[in-house]
């Protein structure tokens, strides 16, 4: 019965691979075909790649995508790392209600996010005078992106220890110090994780920059709904096919760096062998 079932839940798992990447095989192998169709193959060609590479288009909206991640990324990550320390050193009541307000990004959803943020700007803008572009798309995506790093670091706070803060302080290392060279280091693989969510979700997004980019910013996704308007190009399989071979070489990196780090710190965890245990009589 048990190799039945292992059987079973193996086709039941091939299945589902199948059913999630059948569509991504078919995006890239179409994406070398030598003709303009989906469904009749003609040929292996890399004009579509070249013709991907000349678009100016294309181009600049993926510039404005990787500089909208990467920024939006890494000044969430500072905020939500901060605002996780600052959460996790609150009193209960008042860090469950806080906590709570920072997964409502989370659960919302993005159109009401989109419309809500592109009122607020329009509002401000005929205040303060200014008008939606890279700044405020700048802004909403760091502010989509903050609850994703708190959720990544929060974990990390509470399995840290105390006491080691408490001893760095005993030890002479100010608050800030200590922060540096003890807190950090312990939830450095949530603040990465953190990181990492937060650049896909900026890069992924489509519906919240739609609502606050403007006229004249245009990132890849918004691109990318624009062309398929028409007649879908060979253009987007390109794009596509280069977008997840980048995810999946990130993807290896990091697995092929967790699997060394697991592998060194089994060797530090490994007791010496051939030193012999002095007995209790011989050591005075």
């Amino acid at each position: 019965m048990s190799g039945k079932k292992n059987t079973g839940g193996r086709l039941y798992t091939y299945l589902i691979m199948l059913f999630l990447y059948a569509p991504i095989l078919v995006l890239i192998v179409f994406s070398f075909n030598g003709i303009n169709s989906r469904t009749v193959w003609q040929g292996f060609t890399l004009k579509w790649y070249g013709e991907l590479f000349a678009d100016r288009g294309i181009l600049s909206s993926f510039y404005t995508t990787i500089s909208v991640s990467v920024l939006s990324a890494a000044i969430a990550t500072v905020a939500g790392t901060l605002t996780s320390v600052g959460l996790f050193n609150m009193r209960r009541r008042w860090r469950a209600p806080l906590l709570y307000i920072n997964n409502i990004p989370l659960i919302n959803a993005d159109i009401i996010t989109g419309v809500a943020m592109c009122l607020l700007f329009v509002s401000l803008g005929s205040v303060l005078k200014f008008r939606l572009g890279f700044g405020t798309l700048l802004i909403a995506h760091i502010t989509f992106n903050i609850p994703y790093v708190v959720l990544s670091v929060m974990p990390k706070l509470r399995q840290l220890d105390e006491n080691l803060v408490d001893a760095a302080q005993d030890l002479g290392c100010t608050w800030f110090r200590a922060f540096r060279r003890v807190i950090i280091p312990e939830i450095l693989p949530g603040v990465v994780n953190g990181a990492m969510i937060a650049f896909t979700m900026s890069i992924d997004d489509f519906v919240i920059s739609y609502f606050t980019a403007g006229s004249g910013v245009m990132t890849l996704s918004m691109k990318v709904f624009s062309m398929t308007r028409k007649r879908v190009s060979p253009k987007i399989n390109a794009l596509s096919s280069l977008m997840f071979a980048a995810v999946l070489l990130m993807l290896l990196a990091i697995n092929i760096r967790e699997i060394r780090q697991e592998r060194v710190a089994k060797n530090k965890a490994r007791p010496l062998s051939g030193i012999p245990a002095r007995s209790g009589r011989g050591a005075k």
